[in-house]
């Protein structure tokens, strides 16, 4: 910035205006304005400052006349005056800038001095005009900054950035740009930005860059970028137009290279359908590809035949062979049924040992010899480490339209074709028909929703009175556990106990009827029947439960409910383990519960573990109840049974007992209780107190 001083017009003597309107001029400008006369000796009188340099400055009119020394500090003056000095001796209008700290704040001036000439051609006076800049200088520092930050945003970027002109021209890059497209900066330099992509993308290039020239910006997911050594990239666009006064003077395209996580997405969605192990299609891609398939053959009104195949006794394989070695069997067997496959036969994993073949366009007799061809497979042994190995499918074959219009459908319906070919002998095939429907028990299912039974509150506890048969009252009760699912309705203990033994459920369910049964007692108690006996079913893999005693002295603990009051309650195919078993009934003894056997008469080792084991009761199956009175052989092992007991010092319970000729029998056998219908069936709680039955 220049400034020019305005020629002011100097007379002789001491009056330095002749004019009052220049004066008004002068104290009106915002400029600090000094005029000082240049004496003999070269020293400097102040003459005349302006308001704004009163304002600003500690100068007064006061000081009109004075010295420069006189006025202002002497290191200030001095350093003001080698300035004077300098114009004196040059003629010639100097400009600076200083700087100083004013109310603990940095304050930037910039001055001016110009040199008025008497009438000799010697400087006669010095005008000095100052003006504050500090403003201009912080604008000028924050306009620095940001074009910094700017700068830096685009150099250091991750991605590549191009800056074009409104014609599509590169005007400037970043370095992201060199390690994306391998061109220098030299050579991107006024390149067309259609050059660095591939032909096909110039279309969809073009509109996205005339949207974005237009002022709006654009994307474009998928480009095709072609390298200088001719690489292709897959690459992700973003325009942004470069707007300046309102008018669009080109465009910023940022360029992401997408290529590793296009690969990595098409890796994951590989996988996503296909099975790790064999490396076939996954039940995903069966459950994908089977709409698709139906809607195409739809329109041609062709048909679909899905084969589900399971291999027989596969479990022996990995006992055998151990996960690993089943594995390498597993890899084996999708070998030989790869070898069937092709466009029109496509093979899935379902998994475990199970696979699933997709016919398309295949008639009955097609898939009938599909199936013949899989078993074929088969007769031929497996060689694994060097050991043969035989081994069978069984085949469940549903058809589309005949059997279902849904991949769920047709799975279902194969499924149960194949559950039939199970029951009926295995190593064959069979094609779905309706009557399966019925005898078809969905364990699948129903292992789904006896998992949620608990927290839907499907499962409760009933509880079946022990009469004792001398005195007719009741202070002993079997607690027995009922389900009644929204799907299945009540559910046959018979059905879900199995399910939940091999599912490993059995573990929770007990559990949670222990704990029913504790706080059913606690009830009971607090409302004076304190001693109330409640027996409770522990299956075989219950009883193997390492944590069993723990378990059952937590929940006595937890409720205070004295261990006399839990009956244990084991049959005697859970007591196969000699040793095993000792120690767990040693165990139960210690904790202070009862101990009765079950069913009592049906195994093998009766007499063997009654006298090792530390049994209080014995229950009498109904199997020998049933026949009392009626057959003499059943009268004979129950009296005997009986008998055995009161010599062991045992109590005997019989169970099924329903008519009274049962009940006089015990009664004159000496049997101390007895259970079953003839009583009361299993009822809930609330029941029990209601009814005649006293809890003593």
């Amino acid at each position: 910035m220049e400034w020019t001083g305005s020629n002011v017009i100097i007379s002789q003597g001491h009056n330095f205006f002749d004019s009052v309107l220049m004066e008004t001029i002068l104290e009106h400008i915002h400029d600090m304005i000094f005029i000082m006369k240049v004496e003999e000796g070269k020293e400097f009188r102040y003459v005349y400052v302006n308001e704004s340099a009163r304002r600003y400055t500690s100068i007064q009119k006061e000081d009109m006349g004075l010295f420069l020394e006189e006025v202002i500090p002497v290191e200030l003056a001095l350093e003001v005056k080698k300035r004077y000095l300098k114009l004196v001796n040059t003629g010639e209008c100097i400009s600076y800038q200083d700087s100083f700290n004013m109310n603990g704040e940095k304050v930037v001036n910039e001055s001016i001095l110009t040199p008025i000439m008497d009438e000799r051609g010697q400087v006669g006076y010095v005008v000095a005009i100052t003006r504050d800049i500090t403003p201009s200088i912080e604008e000028k520092m924050k306009l620095e900054k940001a074009k910094e930050r700017y700068k830096s945003i685009i150099e250091h970027n991750l991605d590549a950035i191009f800056i074009l002109d409104s014609h599509g021209i590169i005007k400037g890059s970043n370095a992201a740009c060199c390690s994306l497209t391998g061109y220098s900066k030299e050579k991107l330099m006024n390149m067309n930005i259609y050059e660095l992509f591939n032909p096909q993308n110039s279309k969809v290039l073009g509109e996205s860059l005339f949207q974005t020239l237009s002022g709006v910006p654009s994307s474009i997911d998928y480009c095709l970028l072609v390298s200088e050594e001719g690489e292709e990239k897959i690459t992700r666009l973003k325009m942004v137009p470069i707007v300046i006064q309102e008018k669009c003077d080109g465009c910023y395209i940022i360029v992401k290279d997408m290529t590793t996580h296009h690969e990595q997405s098409e890796i994951i969605h590989y996988m996503a359908l296909h099975d790790q192990l064999t490396g076939i299609w996954n039940r995903k891609a069966l459950d994908d590809h089977i709409p698709l398939i139906i809607h195409n053959m739809e329109e041609r009104g062709v048909e679909l035949s899905l084969l589900y195949l399971d291999l027989d006794r596969f479990k022996f394989v990995n006992d055998t062979l151990g996960l690993k070695g089943g594995d390498r069997f597993l890899k084996k067997i999708t070998e030989r049924l790869c070898t069937l496959t092709n466009e029109e036969c496509l093979l899935y994993r379902q998994g475990g040992d199970e696979f699933i073949f997709l016919l398309k366009n295949s008639s009955f007799e097609d898939t009938k010899t599909k199936a013949e061809e899989i078993l074929a497979l088969f007769i031929n042994p497996f060689t694994i480490e060097n050991q043969e190995f035989y081994i069978s499918p069984s085949i469940g074959i549903s058809r589309y339209p005949t059997d279902g219009y849904d991949s769920n459908s047709l799975i279902q319906k194969a499924a149960q074709a194949l559950f039939e070919v199970k029951e009926k002998g295995r190593a064959h095939y069979r094609f779905y028909q309706t009557h399966m429907k019925s005898s078809f028990p969905n364990y699948i299912i129903m292992e789904s929703h006896l998992r949620k039974a608990i927290e839907k509150g499907e499962l409760y506890v009933h509880y079946q009175p022990q009469v004792n048969l001398s005195t007719g009252t009741t202070d002993s009760f079997e607690a027995l556990i009922r389900w009644n699912n929204r799907k299945f309705g009540f559910v046959s203990p018979s059905q879900f106990i199995p399910l939940a033994e091999e599912t490993g459920l059995i573990h929770q369910i007990g559990e949670w009827v222990l704990e029913q049964v504790c706080i059913q007692l606690l009830k009971w108690r607090n409302k004076g029947y304190s001693s109330v006996r409640v027996a409770i079913n522990i299956s075989p893999k219950q009883f193997l439960q390492e944590h069993l005693v723990e378990t059952i002295d937590f929940y006595l603990k937890k409720y205070t409910i004295p261990a006399s009051c839990i009956e244990i309650e084991i049959t005697e195919g859970a007591m196969q383990d000699t040793q095993q078993t000792l120690k767990m009934l040693k165990n139960l003894k210690d904790l202070g519960v009862f101990i009765s056997v079950d069913d009592f008469g049906t195994g093998y080792s009766s007499l063997h573990y009654l006298k090792r084991f530390p049994i209080d009761i014995l229950k009498i199956d109904q199997s020998f109840v049933k026949e009392i009175g009626m057959n003499q052989k059943d009268s004979a092992i129950t009296t005997t049974i009986i008998h055995l007991a009161h010599s062991l010092g045992l109590e005997v319970i019989a169970e099924g007992v329903e008519q009274e000729v049962q009940v006089d029998f015990l009664k004159e056998a000496k049997c101390q209780k007895a259970q079953g219908y003839f009583f009361s069936k299993p009822i809930g709680a609330k029941e029990i107190e209601e009814k005649q039955f006293v809890l003593m």
